[in-house]
């Protein structure tokens, strides 16, 4: 083959060539479409009734107030010692026509006895405890711990419902200060917090105050009319004028409350399949309106569900 006939027949493959990438490039690609994964609510709306459970009658408060009721869940199990003095307080009225005294702005709403020259006697409940910032790490304790990076604890994670940190190496577990949860107001003595004064939570997560202040409970019902309070000018949000108070008409145990007269409820367990499902999916939030899952979590961020249930 001479050389001009050579040359035709490798442009001949050229071409050829070339045409059989164009058709390759112009065939159409099938492309599965993306799964779409099931949203917080629709975990939610496929639950199953052992994925809930009732709220313990006797680690249950009634706060009743012109505004409606609060209903806050004790934790028996990091606050032994506050949850059964509180039980006493209660049982003795000692709260009823006591006030809401404070209302700092992202930060806590507080309630107590606002005469501090006089106060209220007590009768079995008792003005201190030992503090209960931590307790020890126990197997028996349940324990979903988040695989999300955390400044305040080395691990962190939900126990029967509550927020909480734990470390470990110093065997320690703690519950933590996310919005809604309860804890007991102190002076500078470790000693001085009874339970006897309380606060809730309504800021964005003061998470500095673990393990300096007992927290032993968390609000369940009732946060918008804690939150929503005007907020107090005096120093920390104290109200300043008596009539800035709101007056706490009663606080019961749900046991002590007649059948016909409690709010029948029921919490997310924090111990199922179906909560870590709920986890991931507020930790990937999908649906057209996100771009970009954030693919993190914090302890605080994650809703624990309550829903209200027929006797």
């Amino acid at each position: 083959m001479n050389w001009a006939n050579r040359m035709k027949a490798i442009s001949i493959a050229v071409a050829a060539g070339l045409s059989c990438m164009h058709a390759v490039a112009q065939a159409p690609v099938s492309v599965s479409p993306p799964v779409a994964k099931p949203s917080y609510s629709e975990l939610l709306a496929a639950s199953k009734p052992g994925d809930w459970r009732a709220l313990d009658l006797e680690n249950t408060l009634y706060m009743d107030i012109p505004q409606g009721r609060v209903i806050i869940e004790v934790s028996a199990a990091y606050a032994p010692a506050h949850a059964a003095n509180i039980r006493a307080l209660v049982r003795e009225k000692y709260f009823d026509g006591l006030t809401i005294l404070r209302s700092q702005d992202n930060y806590v709403v507080q309630w107590g006895d606002p005469d501090e020259k006089n106060p209220r006697a007590m009768k079995q409940g008792k003005s201190s405890l030992a503090p209960e910032f931590t307790r020890s790490i126990d197997d028996k304790l349940p324990f979903t711990k988040l695989p999300d990076v955390d400044g305040y604890a080395p691990e962190v994670g939900f126990s029967n419902g509550f927020p909480v940190g734990r470390n470990p190496k110093t065997n320690q577990t703690w519950l933590a200060h996310c919005y809604g949860m309860v804890g007991a107001g102190r002076d500078n003595a470790d000693t001085s917090g009874s339970g006897a004064e309380l606060y809730a939570v309504t800021g964005h997560a003061p998470r500095h105050l673990d393990r300096n202040i007992t927290l032993l409970g968390r609000v369940v019902q009732g946060m918008p009319l804690l939150s929503s309070l005007p907020r107090g000018t005096g120093n920390l949000g104290f109200y300043e004028k008596p009539e800035q108070r709101v007056t706490i008409k009663s606080v019961r145990l749900a046991a002590d409350v007649p059948t016909a007269e409690r709010t029948n409820l029921e919490v997310i367990r924090t111990d199922t399949p179906l909560f870590t499902s709920l986890v991931e999916a507020l930790r990937n939030r999908g649906g057209t309106w996100y771009k970009v899952p954030a693919g993190h979590i914090e302890l605080c961020n994650v809703m624990l569900a309550v829903r209200a249930v027929r006797p």
